[in-house]
């Protein structure tokens, strides 16, 4: 991992732009530490640049809560290198909702496993890289993203404890088998009038999550209309869990 700048945010956070390998990412951390602090990592569904100010966002709310973050870049999105079979699966994806009609689960499983696959090693060696980091220590949490890259990491990566999902991605239905298997405590967000949501697999996945402790908690709402006090009921969740 190498740092290639450093700033102090208006409200004293420090943002941290970095590349791992080839990868781009970010890492926030509270202004003022009193040593090394949790860590969150936020998810999302590609293009770093594009997703900024909803991260940096995120971002600030957890140094409130005294917790570090960070983000990278998912494969074949943003400036990284195209993904071939990725990216023939996103075009077949935006010819099928522009034209109304139904999503293949087939056209599903060849857009997100791909993904999983690739992102999940990526992910767990950007923890390895930043534990390394004196500012940054555990335990870690999982917020947000490609859902499935949540499940996946949840259940073979066991430096993280407590995972708040979204359900508004696309879920192979593989995945919930991998659901059953999840255990860590788990919040989950659901937008009822997520208009590329399919509402149902995201309550079947839910049911299917193995954890003791899961909380779905759904508002009424598309895709990008989640309400403030949601995520509000995130933080307190990660305080629960990382403090």
């Amino acid at each position: 991992m190498r740092f290639t700048s450093e700033q102090r945010l208006d409200d004293g956070v420090i943002e941290r732009q970095f590349f791992l390998g080839e990868i781009p990412g970010v890492l926030w951390t509270p202004g003022s530490p009193s040593g090394p602090v949790p860590l969150v990592l936020l998810g999302h569904p590609g293009g770093l640049h594009r997703m900024y100010p909803r991260l940096v966002s995120r971002a600030r709310g957890c140094a409130a809560s005294g917790f570090a973050s960070a983000t990278i870049e998912l494969p074949g999105s943003g400036d990284r290198p195209p993904v071939s079979t990725i990216q023939r699966a996103r075009a077949d994806l935006r010819r099928t909702l522009s034209a109304g009609e139904t999503v293949d689960p087939e056209l599903i499983d060849r857009l997100i496993l791909p993904l999983v696959e690739r992102a999940v090693p990526e992910w767990r060696a950007t923890i390895d890289a930043l534990l390394a980091h004196a500012e940054v220590g555990g335990p870690i949490g999982y917020s947000g993203g490609v859902i499935s890259i949540g499940i996946r990491l949840a259940i073979i990566e066991p430096r993280i404890v407590a995972a708040g999902l979204f359900a508004g991605s696309f879920v192979p239905r593989t995945m919930l088998d991998e659901a059953r298997r999840v255990t860590i405590p788990l919040h989950v967000l659901l937008q009822w009038d997520d208009e590329g949501n399919d509402r149902q697999m995201a309550l079947d996945l839910f049911d299917a999550f193995g954890s003791n402790e899961k909380t779905l908690h759904a508002n009424l709402g598309g895709h990008t209309g989640v309400p403030k006090f949601a995520g509000d009921d995130v933080a307190r969740f990660f305080a629960r869990h990382l403090k």
